[in-house]
């Protein structure tokens, strides 16, 4: 199947090493107002894999996160996130990169060209049909991500593909493809870029949805979130404030208490 590669198409702009400090930033601007509009596009997905997501969660299961490079980076940043933020624990949301937790910070070479390896990091967590699989890749092209969706498949798991070009094979070997078309990057072919930051704003999308949706927040507070410094625990302190209607200093004594915003709601009939 042919398709446009998008994010190896050149740049709108040209001669960028001639350009003033100010026009190199606004026309980097002008290309960043354009992802948001993109990823409206993809909302309709992005709601259909929400909603399968929390069905499986509801059962025990849960959400991979398989890339190379950026992609993968961003995967395993969005579930390193989650415990902290919704209380969950580390174990629901996982990050998976090609070259394993060296390649964070450093490439490893050839590691995205390996098409059976993220099956077989996978299989090191024992997936089980309740867990969602969702591929990382703005050029839909990279073996790691495309074969461990492949085998995912075959082991009857629902997969996901978030891509920068439409039409990719990731695209057509995801069961629930998440095509964010943001054009041209500024720097040709850096998809560090508009095509990183699209994925940044579909993985914020999903898992905070799903996060709300299986109870981890309360009006529009993070109930749940771990007091892991001063700053958190005088934001989850104010939340019982406005919660309870108590002065701060019950507050902090009742949060310290049960360790929860969310606790020491319950434990107060709220």
């Amino acid at each position: 199947m042919k398709y446009e590669k998008i994010t190896e198409t050149p740049s709108n702009y040209d001669h960028l090493e001639a350009m003033e400090t100010s026009s190199i930033l606004e026309n980097m601007n002008n290309e960043d107002q354009k992802v948001a509009a993109a990823v409206a596009l993809v909302i309709p997905q992005i709601t259909k894999l929400v909603n399968a997501l929390v069905e499986r969660f509801e059962k025990g299961g849960r959400l991979f996160y398989i890339g190379a490079g950026t992609s993968g980076r961003l995967g395993i940043l969005d579930a390193s996130e989650i415990p902290p933020t919704f209380g969950m624990p580390y174990d629901r949301v996982i990050g998976l990169i090609a070259g394993g937790d060296a390649a964070i910070r450093k490439a490893v070479e050839n590691a995205e060209d390996d098409k059976n390896q993220a099956w077989l990091d996978l299989k090191k967590y024992e997936v089980t049909k309740n867990d969602v699989i969702v591929g990382i890749a703005a050029s839909g092209t990279t073996p790691y991500v495309i074969g461990g969706l492949e085998e995912a498949k075959k082991h009857g798991l629902l997969t996901a593909g978030i891509t920068n070009n439409p039409g990719s094979p990731l695209a057509v070997v995801a069961d629930i493809p998440i095509e964010v078309s943001v054009g041209p990057e500024f720097v040709t072919g850096s998809t560090r870029m508009k095509s990183g930051t699209s994925q940044k704003l579909v993985l914020n999308m999903i898992t905070t949805a799903l996060m709300i949706k299986i109870g981890r927040v309360k009006g529009n507070k993070m109930v749940n979130m771990q007091l892991t410094n001063t700053k958190l625990v005088d934001r989850g302190t104010r939340y019982l404030v406005e919660g309870l209607g108590v002065d701060y200093n019950e507050a902090e004594l009742l949060l310290k208490k049960h360790g929860s915003v969310k606790k020491a709601l319950d434990a107060e009939g709220h």
